[in-house]
This record gives structure tokens, C-alpha cells and sequence, in this order.
């Protein structure tokens, strides 16, 4: 299984290395620009929404990610995992597309949940 996780969350990492130790193949980016192209072949994309933004509490950076996702030719079938921000995170405003997500997780994330997801693939 091919896992594309696109954080700069230590935490995060943390908690993907201990749940993706059985043999997947796990890519981490901190960047998501780099990360779309490397979907090819991936069965999830676990994106940490916090991840695209370009100011603290300010969702544009996010809305741009998924124009992008959405529009790339390789990414655009990848299935995305949100990593979304704890409930207490202030965001600006909360937007979304039918169908965009595959699974969405309220941090903090831990290895049972991430273990959990991947069984629906």
C-alpha cells in the first residue's frame, strides 16, 4: 500500500510512523506541491489542512490545495484523509466539494485511527 502524508507536524509523523510500520510504502512531504505528483500509484493521501495555509486560521491556503488536487492529472483520483485542526482551532470560514474526501480525522491523531482508515481501502 502506497501513503502519501503531507504534514510539518512532529506529532503527526509520530503518530503515521508508528501506525504505517507493516510494510507500506509511506512518502512524507511538507509541502503539498511536491506531494501531488507523487500520487501516482498511492492509495491515500493523508493532508494535515493546517499544512496549506499560508496564515494561521486563514483557510485560502487550503482552498488552493484542493483546486490543485483537483486539477492535477495524477493526483485528482488519489484518495484524501483530512487531518483536520483540534475542534478549538479558529478557522475563518470552512468550505468543501461533494466528494473531495475520503475520511476526515480531528487531531490529535493517533495510530489506531490512522491503522483504522486504511482498513477501507
Amino acid at each position: 500500500m502506497k501513503l502519501v502524508v503531507v504534514t510539518s507536524d512532529p506529532e503527526v509523523i509520530t503518530s503515521c510512523k508508528e501506525a504505517f510500520r507493516l510494510g507500506e510504502n509511506v512518502q512524507y512531504f511538507r509541502n503539498w506541491r511536491d506531494a501531488l505528483d507523487s500520487c501516482e500509484n498511492a492509495d491515500l493521501m493523508f493532508l494535515d489542512q493546517v499544512a496549506t495555509f499560508h496564515e494561521p486560521h486563514r483557510i485560502a491556503g487550503y482552498e488552493e490545495f484542493a483546486a490543485a488536487k483537483m486539477a492535477h492529472p495524477i493526483a485528482k483520483s488519489t484518495r484524501l484523509v483530512l487531518l483536520a485542526p483540534p475542534p478549538d482551532y479558529d478557522l475563518d470560514f470552512v468550505t468543501g466539494w461533494p466528494d473531495f474526501i475520503f475520511a476526515r480525522i480531528v487531531k490529535p491523531v493517533n495510530e489506531k485511527v490512522l491503522r483504522r482508515i486504511v482498513t477501507y481501502v
